[in-house]
């Protein structure tokens, strides 16, 4: 479709989506999606546009405006906007971009979590694999296509997971999101071990507090709760799966003693490890 705006230049184009029912209780899907020139003076502000907005700008400059903050976009820069929230864009220069408005149920989770650790504006080193996945759901109601709807969900997510994966280099800062994720490697690898926190600690090279409140902000879980639900899911299945008596699935998912492992298994629970097996 074409864009009768006199703020945005006739061979501009932009695409408008209805998702099934079954993309909104399961998939990301886009709303809205286009290539936009927009001339020196553009301006846009919104109260509320249901919806999460991706945006690349790939010539010129503009400005964002979100929090009351205003913020500079320079070219080859992503925008990540929740428009459910007032926001506003402008540019004096004029700017070429492709953007996608989507949605979907995991997206403000994918959002909060983006934005949090990269913010509203970022560039990346290489920004080829997002370009593809958005130029191919671009392509999509460009060319006429089938839309299959699984497919945009992937492009989206696809697209949602590079953001998510790319931890920018900065001075003097800890990439905690990585700190995180070795702990838990070196969880999962040693749970049926003397595994303390304090020694997690000390993996990590931070102190035993900040540690705990840096691994509770990524994962949800203090440490302590990490380990033990890991050994606790560890015990369920070798409950299940084998005939190995209680005493030994305790040791072997990492418990000091039998009654330490059978109290905190009616905890979670609400019945005993022997109890639990005699139910499957």
């Amino acid at each position: 479709m074409k864009t009768y705006d006199e703020w945005i230049a006739p061979e501009s184009e932009y695409f408008i989506y209805s998702p099934s029912r079954l993309a909104q209780n399961m998939f990301l899907y886009p709303l809205q999606c286009g290539r936009f020139t927009y001339r020196p003076g553009y301006s846009l502000k919104r109260d509320s546009f249901d919806s999460f907005l991706l945006m690349y700008i790939q010539k010129g400059e503009m400005v964002l405006e979100i929090n009351g903050h205003s913020a500079p976009i320079p070219a080859h820069s992503f925008v990540l906007i929740d428009c459910y929230r007032s926001h506003s864009y402008s540019t004096s220069t004029g700017a070429e971009c492709l953007w996608c408005h989507f949605d979907g149920i995991t997206a403000r989770s994918f959002f909060e979590n983006i934005v949090s650790r990269l913010g509203s504006v970022f560039s990346m080193p290489d920004p080829s694999p997002v370009l593809a996945k958005l130029t191919a759901i671009l392509n999509v109601f460009h060319t006429g296509a089938v839309v299959r709807e699984p497919l945009l969900s992937k492009y989206l997510n696809d697209i949602l997971t590079e953001f998510m994966l790319y931890l920018p280099a900065r001075a003097n800062t800890v990439n905690y999101a990585g700190v995180a994720e070795e702990i838990i490697t070196y969880i999962n690898e040693h749970f049926a071990e003397d595994v303390s926190v304090a020694a997690l600690a000390d993996k990590a090279g931070l102190s035993h507090y900040h540690f705990i409140r840096t691994f509770k902000k990524e994962t949800g879980f203090t440490p302590h709760e990490y380990l033990l639900n890991t050994r606790l899911a560890t015990a369920q299945y070798l409950l299940k799966n084998t005939r190995l008596p209680v005493k030994e699935i305790c040791y072997n998912s990492g418990f000091s003693c039998e009654s330490v492992f059978c109290s905190a298994f009616k905890r979670r629970f609400g019945i005993t490890p022997s109890q639990y097996r005699t139910l499957l």
